[in-house]
């Protein structure tokens, strides 16, 4: 049963008046079937369109052989006419989407040869994979051919060339292809066979900004935004920018040196701290020289820190000594350790009642408990008595 694609005929069309053909239940819902509708069915990597027939929600189209399926939780009567609408705003930021990575894809295939080997649209980013390596250099070379194309606001052309045309034609298609196919052509960017809903003129994408490009299976994945979802993007980056200037006392366009020079503060600090913990553990180790099984809690301690001090102390005291440090969260961080020991039935035990959890070397473990400082004395207390 063959519904009339009005997407094709004008991809504008935002509302639509149609005939119900025939209404099938389904496993969830019901599949509708009209005799016109503009909306776009998923496929080529397009999302399909939503929105309603009448007040009846459409959650997801499919195209099944000639036959194009409206998804819906509710029935509508055969031969009920119905005003179709698709929401406008998401399917125009889907063809701002697929016609930017048109773009991107073509110039790309054009510099280096590579094809587009998987591409998916979704509600932030587009991915696209290509079989060959780019790096930051070439995407932003990449990028700006882009967006010089947009900003030309060439007439996008779709037909529906003979075979003996389509022989004679470079475009792009991951299949083989046979009957009639549809091929979208951006100027000096891009020929493709395609059968998604595109711009008619490339000045409506806006820009295109490639986000980041990373060593995928045989090449590479790249990350893309187009349209206004860049804007988005844009308002996000100024918004965070602005929040680090606030803080660092630093103007917006001068934020990078700004945490350069508190990432060095930052290093110098860490190398103060780092010597005067190591002569903190070096004078609690010679504090607890041959005192045999140590029991510590220090505050404010980092996870490498607690290992640190258990480990200086160990080897002094001739025993076993657990340190134990207090998160913010109430919870206690730990290392333990002894000396030729063997800790792990101890600690299966220590985890058991305490709450906690980890485990390492024979003789020597780190973890967590949740519990309390009278808890863990108790726990430690009753084992060597």
């Amino acid at each position: 049963m063959e519904t009339r694609r009005l997407y094709y005929e004008n991809v504008y069309m935002k509302e639509f008046h149609a005939k119900v053909l025939e209404c099938r239940e389904a496993k969830k819902g019901y599949h509708i079937l009209l005799d016109q509708s503009a909306f776009y069915p998923e496929g080529g990597g397009q999302p399909s369109d939503i929105g309603y027939l009448n007040e009846t929600e459409v959650k997801e189209v499919h195209e099944k052989g000639e036959e194009l399926l409206h998804y819906t939780d509710e029935p509508l009567e055969p031969g009920t006419e119905v005003t179709g609408r698709i929401d406008w705003e998401r399917r125009f930021d889907l063809m701002q989407q697929h016609s930017g990575e048109h773009i991107v894809s073509g110039l790309i295939h054009e510099a280096f040869g590579y094809d587009n080997v998987g591409f998916h649209m979704g509600s932030d980013i587009i991915t696209i994979d290509f079989n060959g390596m780019l790096d930051e250099r070439q995407m932003a070379e990449i990028e700006a051919k882009a967006n010089q194309k947009i900003w030309e606001n060439s007439q996008v052309e779709i037909t529906y060339p003979s075979p003996e045309e389509l022989k004679e034609l470079p475009y792009r298609s991951k299949k083989e292809l046979t009957g009639k196919v549809r091929i979208v052509r951006f100027p000096g960017a891009d020929i493709c066979a395609c059968c998604g809903t595109h711009v008619t003129h490339t000045g409506e994408i806006g820009m295109v900004k490639l986000l980041s490009v990373v060593k995928f299976r045989e090449g590479v994945r790249m990350e893309m935004s187009a349209g206004r979802r860049v804007l988005d993007y844009l308002n996000m980056v100024n918004e965070q920018n602005h929040q680090v200037s606030v803080r660092l006392s630093a103007k917006t366009n001068q934020t990078a040196a700004a945490v350069q020079r508190l990432w060095e503060e930052n290093f110098r600090l860490k190398g103060c701290v780092h010597r005067m913990e190591e002569e903190i553990f070096a004078n609690e180790a010679a504090k607890c020289a041959g005192a045999g099984d140590v029991l510590l809690f220090q505050e404010g301690l980092e996870a490498d820190s607690v290992r640190k001090l258990a480990d200086a102390v160990t080897k002094s005291c001739g025993g076993r000594c657990a340190v134990f440090s207090r998160n913010e969260d109430g919870s206690y961080k730990y290392a333990m350790g002894q000396a030729d020991g063997d800790l792990r039935q101890l600690t299966k035990e220590m985890n058991r009642e305490l709450q906690g959890r980890g485990g390492g070397k024979p003789n020597f473990v780190q973890g967590s408990v949740q519990t309390e400082e009278k808890d863990i004395k108790a726990f430690f207390q009753k084992i060597t008595q």
